[in-house]
């Protein structure tokens, strides 16, 4: 212990100092202020507010006091511009020139505001206030630049031209684009396009599309550095030209008076491709399985390859992106030396006054501290592996001194210089890592949540390493999906959301019904079976009873039927005495995990190993921490960025699977989940 405890006060001290850019003025929030009134008062959008004063999210209170920043000046609405215009063959010369007075008279009368709202694009305003999208650009020349985001305020024409579906005649007017609008920072001169996001698509997706990175993405939009939103647009600097260039500097626009705009087909056609399952086109274009049948009642008879599909036009069709499974301790990189920080709750203030008794009687009790100090132990076996390989990479180890409601990260944070990290694992409670996460979203510091499945709040630069409950219930789905067998399902009558989940969104199973009991009745499910087929039955009860009538009424129709027993997610009443392993075992049940047995030459060194050092075989927390540090270590030891790596490729450690995929609020989840099943030799096996 004593060699522990020095260990931890091994901590350097370093400052540093905040450099105040922009003004800042504390606004106190009077009775039936909105956060639009305050926005318009300071000439700021409501994004603005929000981002110094997250709690405003939550509705404002009268004496609220809020941080205001602002250091735009104001922009002159006037515009002085020459145009040649063709009409007819004869050119003409205009000069257009506009007071700012004039301007903002004008622009008070004729134009109405419009707060952005979740979710909306200019076709949807332009829609709703019946006018044209041209319109609205046109009256907000910044959303050329900026593009539309979420709580700003627009400007809308009063005066707006209707759009019609009559066609009329086109009067071309030929506009000379200005000489040099190439962003002067790129010395290069590289090619710049514009694109504008949209549902679903991620920072990763649109620098995969133009062949860029996606540091060189927020370089050139330092505005999504904190998250994208829908309906940005974005400025592509030195892609490839996979999108039809819109900047003016690179092509004479032709622009129409009243062009009407093509109506889009409501409906486009997609051909069912092999092996994909009813359950694997809904995740594919975002539906349920019932809008999906609506549109096609042939879906009722199964899905076939080569069949037809009818798609709302608008869907975004998903495809699965299958990473490559990487062993980065193969590619180290020693050239630049990266920095790794752990934020552990060892609490040591509250040790460091106990007596050698109480110490003693501390780690009999205190399950924390234990969880804790097995999870150092296991990283501290993955800093010696890194240091072997010997990898250019320094770690510092923080007490984060935290419990489920405080914390010490404030202080750590700006005490330690944590904002130059290349990398952070912890703290270990979900409130506190999100809040290490918002702390250093501004510096885009990767923050890794080691133990949490909870995920509250959402930050673009937040790993949840691991897998949540719906992850693993989607893995099985996933894995039975692409099985083709019988699928059938038996639900107690106190899982009525698990129920209802299957008759929307999961057709292809048959659910058994149970009597008043919620008892199995062998009938109910012989009728249910396909001879000469894979009958995969999903058991959904926590009730011991239930569980072991349907067990017993499985394994009595295996001399006629294939029946394999598979689960959703952990289920401790499988642990208890009445429900023999060797009756599992006959019908090889299936259940997700996100760890697995590793029975490999490397998994074997690492349990000798640890074993050497402390005496005792590695727990689960001794081995998460050696899994999830060194994983870390290895991804930064490599050429390519961390979150390139992230990104791109999928890794394994001793349990653990490290597979990670941005949602579409920004943070990145695992999905490294296992199926596994019980061997007929009484072992637990990956399912292939």
């Amino acid at each position: 212990m004593k060699h522990f405890l020095a260990i931890l006060t091994l901590v350097f001290l370093m400052s540093f100092t905040i450099k105040a850019q922009d003004k800042i003025t504390k606004h106190t929030v009077a009775k039936g202020e909105t956060i639009s009134q305050i926005a318009q008062k300071y000439k700021i959008t409501p994004l603005d507010i929000y981002r110094l004063n997250p709690d405003a999210q939550n509705g404002l209170k009268p004496e609220m006091v809020l941080l205001i920043q602002s250091n735009k000046e104001a922009k002159t609405l006037a515009t002085v511009a020459k145009t040649i215009v063709e009409t007819n063959g004869i050119a003409k010369k205009e000069t257009v020139a506009k007071s700012n007075e004039k301007a903002e008279k004008e622009s008070k009368s004729s134009f109405k505001l419009h707060v952005v709202y979740p979710k909306e694009t200019l076709t949807s305003i332009a829609k709703t206030y019946n006018c044209s999208v041209e319109a609205i650009e046109k009256a907000n020349p910044d959303l050329a630049i900026n593009g539309l985001k979420m709580g700003s305020t627009i400007k809308i024409p009063e005066k707006s031209v209707v759009v019609s579906n009559e066609v009329k005649p086109i009067t071309k007017t030929t506009v000379k684009a200005p000489v040099s609008t190439v962003d002067k920072t790129d010395k290069k001169s590289k090619e710049i396009q514009y694109h504008q996001v949209e549902a679903k698509e991620t920072k990763y997706s649109i620098a995969k599309l133009y062949g860029i990175s996606i540091q060189e993405l927020e370089t050139a939009n330092p505005e999504i550095i904190g998250g994208l939103q829908m309906g940005f647009r974005l400025k592509i600097v030195g892609g490839n030209a996979k999108k039809e260039p819109t900047n003016p500097a690179e092509k004479t626009v032709e622009v129409a008076k009243e062009i009407v705009q093509p109506k889009k087909a409501d409906f486009i056609s997609y051909e069912v491709k092999p092996k994909e399952t009813l359950y694997s086109l809904t995740k594919k274009f975002g539906m349920n399985q019932e809008k999906l049948m609506q549109l096609n009642p042939e879906l009722k008879e199964g899905v076939k390859e080569g069949m037809t599909l009818k798609l709302p036009s608008n869907v975004i069709i998903n495809e699965p992106i299958i990473k490559n499974a990487s062993d980065f301790s193969k590619t180290i990189s020693k050239q630049n030396r990266k920095q790794l920080v752990m934020l552990l709750p060892f609490n040591i203030s509250k040790i460091e006054s106990d007596s050698l008794t109480s110490i003693t009687s501390r780690l009999k009790t205190d399950k924390f501290l234990n969880m804790t100090l097995d999870f150092y132990s296991g990283a501290l076996m993955a800093i010696d592996s890194a240091k072997t390989l010997g990898l250019n990479v320094d770690v510092k180890i923080f007490d984060s001194q935290e419990t489920k409601t405080t914390s010490n990260i404030d202080n750590v944070i700006q005490q330690n210089n944590v904002k130059n990290a290349n990398v952070v694992i912890g703290p270990f409670y979900q409130a506190n890592v999100e809040k290490t996460a918002e702390l250093l979203s501004k510096n885009k510091v990767p923050v890794i949540s080691p133990l949490s499945k909870e995920n509250n709040k959402s930050f673009a630069n937040l790993l949840q390493s691991m897998p949540s409950t719906e992850t693993a219930k989607n893995a099985m789905f996933d894995y039975l999906s692409a099985k083709n067998g019988n699928y059938i399902a038996i639900i107690d009558s106190k899982k009525a959301a698990s129920k209802q989940n299957f008759v929307q969104n999961h057709k292809e199973f048959k659910l058994v019904s149970l009597n008043e009991k919620n008892a199995v009745i062998s009938d109910s499910i012989v009728k249910k079976l396909v001879k000469n087929k894979m009958n995969y039955v999903v058991l959904d009860s926590e009730k011991t009873g239930t569980i072991l009538g349907t067990i017993n009424s499985l394994i009595a129709l295996l001399p006629t039927y294939q029946i394999q027993l598979a689960i959703l997610e952990k289920n401790n009443t499988l642990d208890f005495e009445e429900i023999a392993l060797d009756k599992l075992v006959k019908l090889n049940m299936l259940y997700p995990s996100f760890t697995r047995d590793n029975e490999t030459p490397e998994g074997i060194t690492f349990d000798k190993n640890y074993k050497e050092k402390n005496k005792i075989f590695p727990n689960s927390y001794a081995t998460r921490g050696f899994d999830i540090t060194f994983d870390t270590l290895l991804r930064l030891a490599q050429e390519k960025s961390f979150l390139e790596t992230i990104e791109n490729d999928a890794t394994e450690q001793v349990e653990s699977k490290f597979d990670y995929e941005s949602k579409n609020a920004g943070t990145y989840a695992n999905k490294g989940i296992y199926i596994l099943y019980y061997d007929t030799d009484l072992s637990v096996k990956i399912a292939k």
